[in-house]
């Protein structure tokens, strides 16, 4: 491989040529003195590339007129919102369409629009919505005196600019493959932490500790199956959900769904509520102290967020996902607590359990599976109708199983039992609906709301920081784990911006994590 570098022709390489040299050190089969060797090259061609121009604007193709004007009233939005500090970090921008963004389930629909005119139009539906969802959070988050014209205007503004530059910058198929060929979520993943870190030496004692963790879970799944006492009081919350579905309900409401062209399914309010209804899980928590009651996120007058365990609460979200051409609906449930008490490194302020359940075609459970809000602790609990697939290549994360689901009966539901301080899960167990109505109730919000909270003196902000972090959140981990590439390790984060493997690279999004990782089988 030196070899070959050594006859490449003297060139320029861009940021992008970089970043992909540096994945070709880490992905190569060379002897490991060899890969040491390409990592130090790795790191004077990202050093090098920062120097270089930006890619010009896709925008700057007709610099006049009403396509200028909007241009630039996008242009002066984005240096608003990056000056006070709001930008959100949910979903990916694209250089050059200041009116999409991208979340990684949508990307991977890039080539289907490349081929297919109404899967085209389709994804940039997804694209644009994506981007005013954005838009709007960041507008009502923008202190006054920096959005004189308001909220209301300024989104007005950008539902009439949006489609005149669409029209300046994708107006023929050379230009909407230009799009689409840049239509990329980039991973989470530092390479050059992973080259100056070592990764291919360090990933090793990071597998061992890894192995050591999940040792340690399945032992504790084992305990609590077998009836061992909790290390702390229980406390039963369950989410204030109405009317559940049946399955027969359930299914048929997925049949009728109305689908665009690219088979991604559309719920009205009332049925969306129905879907969570049927699928919220019963916390089982050992409650040891202040820091194992579930709140909500709220700002004070305090520095960073608070979590208000008077209000104790689960945050929801819809999600997709893919095998091949079949999309999946996915149904996420999130809850906050104010601390992970203790001395060690992945102590400190704020932490939480998300849990999220994904659906086959009629309804039924495929999998479950579990993060903390940092992406960290990811666990698998696959169904009876799905079996594992064997991992690429040994040491990475692929998908730990501490034991399978449960299988529910009519009219139950899961029950996560979750441990006190550490908030790991450490037991599932299904339970009869009704046992339900003894629990502290959890108030059900969207997770959305998240993007922009009230401040206590008027206006708003998000829990999450430009960067998708929750500020206040950092562990003393990240001055420890850094060599893997996963920035502030253990802090708090955005949606779409979880990555969930030190060895190896994965992400809570990835819109075919699960298809990669189980298989589903026959009726």
């Amino acid at each position: 491989m030196l070899q070959f570098i050594r006859k490449r022709p003297r060139k320029t390489l861009d940021c992008g040529q970089a970043r992909r040299f540096i994945l070709f050190v880490f992905e190569s089969r060379e002897t490991m003195n060899t890969r040491v060797r390409l990592a130090c090259v790795a790191v004077a061609l990202l050093a090098g590339c920062a120097a270089q121009p930006p890619a010009p604007r896709a925008e700057h193709a007709a610099p006049d007129g009403a396509l200028h004007s909007c241009a630039e009233w996008y242009r002066a939005l984005d240096a608003k919102v990056a000056r006070a500090g709001v930008r959100d970090a949910e979903d990916a921008r694209l250089p050059g369409y200041p009116y999409l963004r991208l979340d990684r389930f949508t990307a991977s629909f890039a080539p289907q629009a490349k081929q297919d005119p109404a899967a085209f139009d389709a994804w940039f539906a997804r694209a644009r919505a994506l981007d005013r969802a954005a838009r709007e959070v960041e507008l009502r988050n923008l202190p006054r005196a920096a959005l004189p014209e308001g909220v209301d205007a300024a989104l007005a503004r950008d539902a009439g600019c949006a489609p005149i530059l669409a029209a300046g910058n994708l107006a023929d198929a050379p230009a909407r493959e230009r799009l689409l060929a840049q239509a990329v979520v980039p991973d989470d993943y530092d390479p050059t932490a992973r080259v100056i870190g070592l990764y291919p030496l360090a990933a090793l004692p990071f597998s061992n500790g890894v192995a050591r963790w999940q040792a340690e879970t399945v032992a504790a799944f084992r305990a609590t199956s077998r009836g061992a006492p909790p290390a702390a009081p229980l406390v039963r919350y369950a989410p204030t959900a109405g009317d559940p579905l049946s399955q027969a309900q359930l299914g048929a409401l997925l049949a009728r769904a109305p689908r665009d062209a690219l088979g991604v399914p559309r719920f009205t309010a009332q049925e969306i509520d129905r879907l969570f209804a049927r699928f919220a899980p019963v916390y089982e928590i050992e409650t040891g102290g202040e820091f194992d009651h579930p709140g909500a996120p709220t700002w004070t007058r305090a520095p960073v967020a608070q979590i208000d365990s008077a209000r104790p609460s689960v945050y929801r979200r819809l999600a997709y996902t893919r095998d091949g051409k079949d999309v999946r609906v996915q149904l996420v449930y999130t809850i906050w607590f104010s601390e992970r008490p203790g001395e060690d490194i992945l102590a400190g302020k704020i932490d939480g359990l998300v849990w999220r359940v994904t659906l086959a075609a009629d309804g039924a459970p495929l999998v479950y599976d579990s993060i903390h809000p940092c992406g960290c602790f990811h666990q698998f609990f696959p169904t009876a109708r799905v079996a594992a697939k064997p991992a690429p290549e040994p040491l990475i994360e692929w998908a730990f199983v501490p034991r399978p689901a449960p299988p529910l009966a009519p009219g139950e539901r899961i029950v996560l039992r979750v441990a006190t301080r550490t908030h790991y899960l450490k037991g599932l167990a299904a339970e009869p609906r009704e046992r339900a109505a003894a629990a502290t109730p959890l108030a059900l919000a969207d997770e959305d709301a998240l993007r922009s909270l009230a401040l206590p003196g008027g206006g708003r902000r998000s829990l999450y920081g430009p960067d998708g972090l929750v500020a206040g959140s950092e562990r003393a981990e990240r001055e420890y784990f850094w060599p893997m590439g996963i920035a502030s390790a253990g802090q708090m984060r955005q949606w779409g911006r979880q990555a969930t493997a030190f060895v190896g690279k994965r992400h809570f999004d990835d819109a075919d994590l699960i298809a990669l990782r189980f298989r589903l089988l026959a009726p």
